[in-house]
């Protein structure tokens, strides 16, 4: 894949933001927004629309850059032998993702636990797989499988915890309209299937501290 790097310069003084996008693509899925925009009913020529297209086109890049990285690689760059077999939380892991169906954006938390069986990870690699798999074209409950799926099939720990509650545009700003709703969905590997084990994991993710 060939990429370009750009640099922009900012107003602020001292400032500059970097960006890396592949340029082909840029350009062609520029193309098609522009006669999207077209048939909405807009003119794209417009000073205010000018560059949306070329915009819309960076926004998809980054949101569904999750194509391009392997999750089980990221954690196992951070996989240490460790002598430790209780549960491991980390919970409250913002979610940004888009729904398939519309392309409309859904969002919520994340709640992750594994049971070591003689590795433990590096605990930003577990947002990062997360973001990984919520940077593509998803549905909730696949992408609930996903994350849970990577971390036992990497990991090879005792049991793999998620929960995931997310709200979601398609049903806000369209269909139902139902803008308060909520879907929560959860999947779970080894000892989370004891119903003690998942007990003791739903209280620790609705604990609050202190």
């Amino acid at each position: 894949m060939t990429t370009i790097k750009t640099f922009e310069e900012e107003e602020i003084v001292g400032y500059s933001k970097v960006d890396q996008y592949n340029a082909e693509q840029v350009t062609r899925i520029a193309n098609h927004y522009e006669d999207i925009l077209s048939a909405i009913g807009e003119n794209p020529k417009r000073e205010g629309l000018l560059k949306t297209p070329e915009r819309v086109a960076k926004a998809l890049q980054f949101l569904t850059h999750g194509y391009d990285i392997d999750a089980s690689e990221i954690l196992k760059s951070a996989m240490f032998e460790e002598d430790y077999s209780q549960m491991v939380v980390v919970k409250d892991i913002e979610v940004y993702s888009m729904c398939e169906h519309h392309m409309l954006p859904f969002f919520g938390k994340a709640h992750i636990a594994y049971i070591p069986n003689g590795h433990i990870v590096g605990l930003s690699k577990i947002p990062r797989v997360v973001d990984i798999y919520a940077r593509r074209l998803q549905v909730q409950e696949r992408l609930t499988n996903e994350i849970r799926d990577c971390i036992q099939d990497t990991l090879k720990p005792a049991g793999v915890a998620v929960v995931m509650e997310c709200k979601h545009m398609c049903m806000a700003m369209r269909g139902v309209q139902k803008q308060n709703s909520v879907t929560t969905t959860s999947a779970f590997t080894g000892a989370f299937q004891n119903d003690v084990t998942r007990s003791e994991f739903l209280r620790l993710i609705t604990a609050k501290l202190d």
